[in-house]
């Protein structure tokens, strides 16, 4: 796993990677931004309801603060993840040639599959952040918890993406992403650091192209 993370860390460093991911930010960005213009009342109103239950009214508003901001980042990560899948093919292509060059393309995502299966792990996450927020307040535990939600995200249209291009006996896939969880949470941590963020998703998808292409079995 070692040299999956190192050689994934020298790949987002390249201009290619770079590049890509200026693009996939700023689609997101526009996503993003209009989705909280058209529904953001709407979320505020249904958190400020959710924790009506709460007895001091001060703690009532700084919550409803703090969960619409969280919701609205929420809501980035998953534009970064959704868009990332959609244009990442030749990326992943280029960057195999560049490091398994005996390695052939067998295969393509489904255009529909993938888009199901991530907005399926959205929905997932989405839901389950929403109705166990107040988890991500619990020191240590909450960090961590996040961290998994964000591997929901990342983990299955992942694997998805690159084993479809890849590999075609599914054992084999099987076999190389045992540890697929901790590899997505690994990616998901770059969610906790400003601007390296937008990172997220494309790490997560070279980090699976190395650990589905690469000699370690997993």
């Amino acid at each position: 796993m070692t040299q999956t993370i190192i050689k994934s860390l020298k790949d987002i460093l390249s201009a290619e990677v770079l590049l890509f991911v200026l693009k996939v930010t700023l689609i997101a960005l526009a996503v993003t931004a209009a989705i909280v213009w058209l529904v953001g009342g709407g979320i505020n109103s249904f958190v400020a309801g959710y924790l009506s239950w709460i007895p001091w009214e001060w703690l009532q508003s700084t919550g409803a603060k703090v969960a619409s901001i969280a919701i609205g980042y929420m809501v980035f990560i998953i534009m970064i993840s959704l868009v990332t899948s959609f244009m990442i093919e030749p990326l992943l292509i280029k960057l195999a040639k560049k490091h398994y060059p005996e390695r052939k393309v067998v295969g393509r995502p489904n255009v529909t599959t993938s888009i199901l299966l991530s907005l399926k792990s959205a929905v997932i996450m989405f839901v389950l952040f929403i109705f166990t927020f107040p988890v991500m307040f619990i020191p240590l535990i909450g960090a961590v918890y996040m961290l998994w939600l964000w591997s929901i995200l990342l983990k299955k249209p992942t694997i998805y993406d690159v084993s479809s291009l890849f590999i075609a006996d599914k054992k084999e896939v099987k076999n190389r992403t045992k540890k697929s969880t901790v590899l997505a949470m690994i990616a998901a941590g770059f969610n906790y650091i400003p601007l390296l963020n937008i990172f997220s998703a494309v790490f997560a998808q070279i980090l699976f192209l190395h650990a589905i292409l690469g000699e370690e079995k997993h």
